[in-house]
C-alpha cells in the first residue's frame, strides 16, 4: 500500500479510506481485468461457437498483456465484471443443448486451454529474454543427443532424424506462431465439443423414435 501511495503521490492512510485491505485491492485489480475481457454490449455473436471464440480471444489478449495476474489473483472472489463475464459465457451457450454440468465443463475446459496457452507462451518469451538460456539449451541438446544415441528413444530419434540439433528446440517449442497455435487449438477443442453435442442429439432422437414406435 505504501508503494502504491508513493506512485499516486498520496498518503498511505488516505488509500485506506478507499481500500481497506490488500485483498480488497487485489479484488479490484481482478475486476478491472475482467472488465477488459468483457465483450461490449450488443457485440456477442449469436452462434455459440462464435461467441465462445470471441470470449476466449479477448481473454487471451488481456492475460497476455497481464500474465502475472494468472498466479497473483488466484482465489480472488469475482466482482461485478467477473459476474458479467460469467453471464456472457452462459449466454454464449444458451442456444446449445448442454445441461448445466455440460456448460460448466465446457467453460472450464476453454479456460484451461486459454490460461495454459498464456502461461506457456509467457514462459517461452521470458526464457528467450535470458542470455543464460542459450547455455541451457546447448547443455540440454547435448544431453538429449546422448540419450537418443542409446537407442531407448526410437520415436524421438525418428521424428528429428532430418533436423539439425540446433533447430530441434525451435521445432519443439515453436511449431507455428503463438496466435496461430492458439486459434488452431481452440478450433480443435470446439470441434470436439460440437461433435459431442451432435452425438448426444442423435442419441436422444433415436430414443424418441423408439418410444414413438
Amino acid at each position: 500500500m505504501r508503494g502504491i501511495a508513493a506512485k499516486l503521490g498520496a498518503g498511505t492512510m488516505t488509500l485506506y479510506h478507499y481500500v481497506r485491505t490488500k485483498d480488497d485491492l487485489v479484488a479490484l485489480m481482478d475486476d478491472a481485468l475482467m472488465g477488459e475481457v468483457l465483450v461490449p454490449d450488443g457485440n456477442l455473436p449469436k452462434s455459440w461457437r462464435g461467441a465462445l471464440t470471441l470470449i476466449a480471444q479477448r481473454t487471451r489478449v488481456v492475460f497476455m498483456r497481464h500474465p502475472w495476474a494468472l498466479l497473483s489473483m488466484r482465489g480472488v472472489l469475482p466482482g461485478p465484471n467477473g459476474m458479467r463475464h460469467f453471464e456472457q459465457c452462459l449466454a454464449a451457450l444458451s442456444s446449445t443443448s448442454l445441461d448445466r454440468a455440460g456448460k460448466l465443463a465446457l467453460l472450464a475446459l476453454v479456460d484451461d486451454f486459454v490460461f495454459g496457452h498464456v502461461l506457456r507462451v509467457g514462459e517461452a518469451r521470458l526464457q528467450k529474454n535470458k542470455a543464460a538460456n542459450a547455455k541451457v539449451t546447448v547443455a540440454f541438446m547435448d544431453y538429449a543427443k546422448r540419450q537418443i544415441e542409446t537407442g531407448k528413444f526410437p520415436e524421438t530419434a525418428a521424428l528429428f532424424r532430418d533436423v539439425s540439433p540446433s533447430n530441434v528446440s525451435d521445432q519443439v517449442t515453436g511449431f507455428g506462431r503463438d496466435e496461430e497455435r492458439f486459434e488452431s487449438g481452440l478450433e480443435a477443442l470446439l470441434d470436439g465439443a460440437e461433435g459431442q453435442m451432435r452425438a448426444r442429439g442423435s442419441s436422444k432422437q433415436g430414443r424418441t423414435r423408439k418410444k414413438g414406435a
